[in-house]
């Protein structure tokens, strides 16, 4: 087929050689089925922020740092350079976690080259070497739904002992490869040690696999996996070869409230602080 102009670029540069057909296109970007020399690969075209549905929420982009100090500023300020810097940082989010996740071991595809806002990737593919579905589109046994849970939780585990939680975890963004469930769509992965709603992405992630395995297999609606990965991690013992049990006691102790009021008052005063030291620097 004739390459989309996004494409056109790659083609010139000599990185694509003939575009085959498009995959599928999303809320965030249009997937693109490539030639490369010998080998299938995937292109993702990013939509233009314009026409994408899904909304930069600063719940995922809360403490991302951009390298280039007249960038944060602009994006700090709202302005037309600015929302052009967030919306190639927003990319670019994914880019570096899926390098960082691929370099852990992490099941995700393996990620080529990023050019022009096009990401050149690994084509995900079944056991019959076509492109590999999502788990919301196959039927599983109890005994398959136990086993991919289980493979995933592994890799939510590996995911967070390389300081990245997807943020946006479920049966729409998996896909089952010949050698079993690969994670997809990552331009809302957060730093784990880095953003305050961490916890609650975590749990909502693993909650989610919980919830479509278990129409398979029941058993996993009662298990509480996504609390005993996270208390772990916050005590530091968390790692890629520990055995989990699914199970975890909540402590039901008084709420130190004057503790807590206490902490807010503290990052009140250290936020205000941190403005007065930024507008002194301007």
């Amino acid at each position: 087929m004739k390459p989309p102009p996004r494409l056109q670029s790659l083609v010139d540069e000599g990185l694509i050689d003939t575009v085959v057909r498009q995959l599928m296109s999303g809320k965030e970007a249009m997937v693109y089925v490539v030639r490369c020399g010998d080998d299938t690969r995937c292109a993702k075209i990013y939509k233009e922020a314009t026409q994408r549905s899904f909304r930069q929420a600063v719940d995922y982009t809360e403490n991302r740092k951009v390298k280039n100090s007249r960038s944060a500023r602009a994006m700090a300020k709202g302005s037309k350079f600015g929302r052009q810097a967030q919306e190639a940082a927003w990319q670019s989010a994914e880019v570096d976690a899926l390098y960082r996740l691929a370099g852990a071991g992490v099941r995700v595809p393996q990620p080529y080259n990023f050019h022009d806002g096009v990401l050149l990737m690994e084509l995900v593919v079944d056991a019959e070497g076509d492109a590999a579905p999502r788990l919301n589109d196959v039927e599983f046994s109890a005994q398959d739904a136990l086993a991919h849970h289980a493979t995933l939780i592994a890799e939510v585990v590996r995911m967070l002992c390389a300081g990245v939680i997807h943020g946006d975890l479920s049966e729409f963004n998996i896909l089952l490869g010949a050698d079993g469930p690969v994670i997809i769509d990552l331009p809302q992965a957060v730093d784990a040690a880095g953003n305050n709603h961490a916890q609650r992405m975590l749990l909502r992630d693993v909650a989610n696999l919980r919830d479509f395995f278990g129409k398979f297999a029941p058993e996993l609606l009662s298990t509480d996996y996504g609390a005993e990965i996270w208390s772990l991690y916050v005590a530091g013992v968390l790692s890629t070869d520990m055995a989990l049990t699914g199970r975890f006691a909540r402590q039901t102790a008084a709420v130190d409230l004057g503790g807590v009021l206490r902490e807010i008052d503290d990052a009140r005063a250290e936020d205000a602080a941190r403005r007065l030291r930024m507008a002194a620097a301007q």
